[in-house]
């Protein structure tokens, strides 16, 4: 089965994602806010590290993540 070009949206949808939890990250750090103990700066950076690591790993880009070779 050929593959069919991905969209731009597709191939960076996890980098986007990482690059908001980062920016919320910062944002929450400069002005020191945490909403109830639950959200902190550390919190979102984590967030945002998990989807970067996912954007690497292949996953929200429309590949399918961790597949090699031929199907």
């Amino acid at each position: 089965m050929p593959h069919r070009p991905l969209a731009t949206w597709e191939v960076t949808m996890a980098a986007t994602v990482a690059a908001v939890l980062f920016g919320l990250a910062l944002i929450f750090e400069l002005f020191g806010i945490s909403l109830e103990g639950l959200v902190t700066p550390t919190t979102l950076a984590l967030a945002g590290l998990t989807a970067l690591a996912l954007h690497v790993a292949g996953y929200g880009s429309g590949r399918g993540g961790w597949r090699r070779g031929r199907s």
